[in-house]
């Protein structure tokens, strides 16, 4: 080897160190694309909620990319389906990480998947934007990386217990809650308020969330006197319990759901009349008194050739505010930029009366407040003003 191939290797050297920093990239990041990811439940027991969100989530996105993007930016979106499964969603998680290298998951489904991605996931660097759970682990322990922007399980719960407890009376609390960790997010939720109130949690039942036969628990409950039964339940093991006690001749016993309730399916099953749930925003019914809620459900129809239900409204929701992050990155998006962006969001209102959402360099719950509905002549009905602790 002579000199002078010495001198240009060390040059070719020199020039790749040089290099390095300026031409590193985000991941995820490409000067035309961001690429994001959703592991969701398109085929278990969560697909209402799991398919009606990422078609929001397209819907959303495609309206940015056909005005052309941010920045130059077009969105794509990778979904991954996890049927509701913890290992399916650790699977789904990996892929989207290491293979997609996604810049961050938007709208991830599941208390139990979500939290079971954590740990690899914020290894990573990968944001964990407006899953579909209102557990606290979705913002607790803070991690700059965590965005919600609702009210919790616990305090949903809470909120609802404290207004039976005052205006009805109420004062013998059961809960029927599904083993998994969304469900101990209800029941301590119960646990919590009924030892603020000072009245009685009687019962529990705890079910898995593919159980179809309710006759025993609810049989249970009724002996033990309940006059308030809070679920911990999403659609099937709510609609069956409840009719399961109401074709029994229980009809003096109230039954309050989380939001994972407060859906399209559960208003509207049959002998459901009188079945109570919180909610976060108005539920998209095609003659709402809404009108920006109105528009939405037309074209969500146009789009998909069926209704939406509350899913979609979620959906929506957390791709306009991961839009409204990313505009505020600037056109030199980084991880960094980006929490900034995200940091910046004041007093953000949806388009479906949902609670007004502010973020900040140590905010990570966006919003505290929910409101109770009942299911009157198969439809969800609001019964208070929003409540929050």
């Amino acid at each position: 080897m002579n000199r002078a191939t010495v001198v240009f290797g060390l040059a070719l050297s020199a020039g790749a160190l040089l290099a390095g920093p300026v031409s590193a990239q985000t991941r995820g990041v490409t000067p035309t694309e961001i690429v994001l990811g959703m592991h969701t439940d398109l085929s278990g027991v969560g697909a209402t909620y799991g398919v009606s969100s990422s078609n929001a989530l397209r819907m959303r996105f495609d309206e940015v990319n056909e005005a052309g993007g941010i920045n130059d930016r077009k969105i794509r979106l990778i979904v991954e389906d996890h049927g509701y499964q913890v290992p399916k969603a650790v699977q789904a998680c990996n892929k989207l990480i290491n293979r997609d290298k996604v810049f961050a998951f938007v709208a991830p489904a599941g208390t139990p998947m979500n939290n079971a991605c954590f740990k690899e996931q914020l290894a990573a660097g990968v944001p964990n934007l407006f899953p579909l759970s209102a557990a606290r682990s979705m913002f607790e322990p803070y991690d700059r990386l965590k965005f919600y922007a609702a009210a919790t399980y616990v305090d949903q719960v809470r909120s609802g217990i404290d207004y039976f407890a005052k205006t009805k009376g109420k004062k013998a609390v059961c809960v029927m809650y599904q083993d998994t960790d969304f469900g101990k997010e209800v029941l301590e939720g119960a646990e919590q308020q009924t030892r603020k109130l000072g009245i009685k949690l009687v019962e529990t039942t705890a079910h898995k969330p593919t159980d179809q036969d309710f006759t025993a628990p609810i049989t249970k409950l009724r002996a033990a006197g309940c006059d308030l039964i809070v679920m911990g339940t999403i659609v099937r093991d709510s609609i069956v319990p409840y009719t399961t006690a109401r074709k029994a001749g229980w009809t003096d016993v109230d039954f309050l759901g989380s939001t994972a309730v407060y859906d399209l399916v559960v208003g509207a099953a049959q002998g459901m009349e009188g079945f109570y749930g919180m909610g976060l925003t108005e539920m998209p019914y095609p003659d709402s008194k809404v009108a920006s809620v109105r528009k939405f459900v037309e074209d969500y129809k146009k789009k998909f050739n069926i209704d939406p239900n509350i899913g979609a409204v979620y959906g929506w929701v957390a791709a306009d505010l991961t839009v409204q992050g990313l505009k505020g990155a600037g056109k030199d998006l980084t991880l960094d930029s980006f929490i900034k962006g995200m940091e910046a969001i004041k007093g953000y209102k949806d388009i479906f009366n949902g609670p007004v959402v502010t973020f900040g360099p140590n905010i990570r719950q966006g919003a505290n407040a929910s409101f109770i509905a009942k299911v009157e002549g198969g439809r969800w009905v609001r019964v208070t003003e929003p409540l929050a602790f």
